[in-house]
């Protein structure tokens, strides 16, 4: 949760820093959003089906066995960050127009893009790193180092977003330094904050972290893809990839929506999304920690604790988020003030978010029985769930309302959506399933049996 919170956090600095250059440059950081999380979520998703298997050999303790995969996930994942790199940077500056963008934004939105993407084959180590640490059972670490991040971001965007200017402290007045890049000083702090958080997270999992250190073990054990682990992580991470772009892909027609809607409209919505993250993101904590654990069990052969872990954190995240969204109802206006001065998006934006809070209670229960699904590592059907609901729920009533009532209509095709998915992902985690669809785990020791959940 931690993590996850100091995640938000660094959103809602970019965001408020930015805020206060105007609605058009506002404009063109919403207007990319949709498209930097597909790209992102690829990225993370890629690295998800070797985190699960590191998690099944440590709940094992077949330890040479989650170094092993560890090796084989470095090389992939620098592979996938380079392609995911070269395509977005093939797409960047005819994007904010096919999104429909406003000729005065564009430009900025296409420099935005670019910087993030350009990044890529380094962020995804953050990715990679965190995830493994936490599969291993360390969370303090991960969390630690994006709180880190955190407040890297600030000092870097603090100094790149806006000019030099003078700057009084009582008594005292001083020439504060600056670049004045905007838009383009926001990308490169977040983008510096994340490179500098990626090499000390693998720094610390591959030569600090026990049972990890693959650098400091002796064993000299090769980094050539092995069939079976890069197999079993892509039958893991595909339908994971593929339900990012799923919904990556519906945020997408989102904003094909809400962009003839208008510029304020287009940052109300991004602002709105940015600060109801705050909301969610714990759920998205509990739901890493239900992945570690359920995966853990499962890995030891423990199915009747895997079950049970998945009730109680799907109990907590439900719990959590419904005070979330409370108190997100209430002091909406206020969160709504920090991320823009301009009154109109602050107004609109605290109407749809005391729409979206009712269904934050059903969300936390689709985040986090997903994250129980995924430490078992059943993927499959829970990406076909999440498209059902997304381009069959949500795309056609928001299509649909905001001709009539606008942005209040999106967002309410969002809670209605938001409520329905939780509620088909608990049908599914009571019933159990999801157990008999985890991975056949094969142990690096030959004298153990692949461990088949449905014998």
């Amino acid at each position: 949760m931690m993590a996850q919170l100091s995640s938000i956090v660094m959103q809602y600095i970019d965001t408020a820093m930015v805020g206060q250059l105007g609605a058009d440059d506002s404009a063109s950081i919403g207007l990319m959003a949709s498209s930097l999380w597909l790209f992102w979520g690829i990225c993370s998703a890629s690295t998800v089906g070797f985190s699960v298997q590191v998690a099944h050999r440590i709940g094992a303790t077949d330890y040479a066995g989650a170094r092993k995969v560890l090796r084989q996930a470095i090389g992939s994942s620098l592979a996938v960050g380079l392609a995911v790199a070269a395509i977005g940077s093939a797409i960047a500056f005819p994007l904010p127009g096919w999104l429909g963008g406003a000729e005065q934004v564009r430009h900025n939105a296409s420099i935005y893009f670019l910087v993030f993407v350009l990044a890529l084959p380094v962020l995804i180590f953050n990715y990679l790193g965190c995830g493994i640490l936490r599969a291993s059972g360390n969370m303090k670490v991960p969390g630690g180092l994006n709180v880190m991040m955190c407040l890297l971001d600030v000092i870097f965007n603090f100094i790149l977003i806006f000019p030099s200017r003078q700057v009084s402290l009582s008594s005292m007045e001083f020439t504060m330094p600056g670049a004045g890049l905007g838009v383009l000083g926001a990308a490169l702090g977040t983008v510096l904050a994340e490179i500098v958080t990626s090499s000390l997270v693998m720094w610390y999992l591959c030569w600090r972290q026990e049972g990890m250190k693959i650098f400091h073990t002796g064993e000299h054990g090769s980094f050539r893809p092995s069939g079976n682990i890069i197999r079993n992580a892509f039958k893991v991470s595909a339908p994971v990839a593929l339900e990012h772009a799923v919904i990556s892909g519906a945020q997408i027609v989102i904003t094909l929506i809400v962009a003839p809607l208008g510029v304020i409209a287009i940052a109300a919505n991004a602002f709105a999304v940015t600060a109801e993250s705050l909301c969610y993101m714990p759920g998205f904590g509990i739901g890493d920690a239900a992945t570690t654990l359920v995966g853990q069990s499962y890995g030891a052969r423990r199915l009747d604790l895997a079950k049970r872990l998945g009730y109680v954190t799907v109990g907590m995240g439900m719990a959590v988020m419904t005070i979330m969204g409370a108190i997100l109802y209430v002091t909406a206006p206020y969160v709504m003030g920090m991320l823009s001065p301009v009154k109109e998006i602050c107004d609109l934006g605290t109407e749809v978010l005391r729409i979206e809070a009712w269904a934050e209670p059903m969300y936390a229960a689709s985040i986090v029985a997903y994250g129980v699904m995924v430490g078992v590592g059943d993927t499959v059907i829970p990406a076909g769930m999440n498209f059902v609901s997304i381009w069959l729920v949500r795309l056609p009533i928001a299509a649909i309302l905001a001709n009539s009532i606008g942005l209040r209509g999106v967002w309410l095709a969002m809670c209605i959506e938001l409520t329905f998915r939780g509620i088909i992902f608990l049908v599914r985690l009571i019933r159990g399933s999801w157990l008999k669809n985890g991975l056949k785990t094969v142990s690096s020791d030959p004298a153990q049996e692949p461990f088949d959940p449905e014998p």
